[in-house]
């Protein structure tokens, strides 16, 4: 499973500028909305069902909400570098400035699981979170986002 397999140029958002997890989820379900063609309402509520049983604020910055929704057919990703980092309960107690939000079908199984891997490989990068925070443009963060995929098979 590559990043590309998850993330559109549609679902890049920078810089994202929110001041709370609650409108840094808003405008991230938002995002997945456009994506998906789902209801932005209903991704909202369940990546807050999700925030309820813990954070999805894994450390040194980084954020992986994730959620399954029954409507969805495939996987579907969004990424954003917010403006400014935002408290996001991590299990750091660190500010959270890139977060990689990930949206599965309730059938997905394992794959739902072998894709938040993917994710959580890519962003314990510290070279590469540091080329995210770098980078100004969503075409750009794109770029960096898929180009992980080479050197992933080399």
């Amino acid at each position: 499973m590559d990043i590309s397999d998850l993330v559109t140029p549609d679902g890049v958002m920078v810089p994202l500028k929110v001041s709370s997890k609650k409108q840094a989820l808003q405008a991230m379900a938002r995002c997945a909305a456009h994506v998906t063609g789902l209801d932005e309402r209903a991704i909202f509520d369940v990546l807050l069902e999700r925030e309820r049983l813990g954070t999805t604020g894994v450390g040194n910055g980084i954020a992986i909400p994730h959620g399954r929704l029954a409507s969805l057919k495939t996987m579907h990703g969004v990424f954003a570098r917010l403006a400014r980092p935002i408290n996001f309960e991590s299990i750091d107690e660190q500010p959270v400035d890139l977060i990689f939000l990930l949206l599965a079908p309730d059938t997905a199984g394992a794959d739902h699981l072998k894709a938040l891997a993917r994710v959580s490989r890519l962003l314990r990068d510290r070279s590469m979170c540091e080329k995210l925070r770098g980078t100004d443009t969503p075409e750009a963060l794109y770029g960096l986002l898929i180009s992980n995929r080479a050197s992933q098979a080399a």
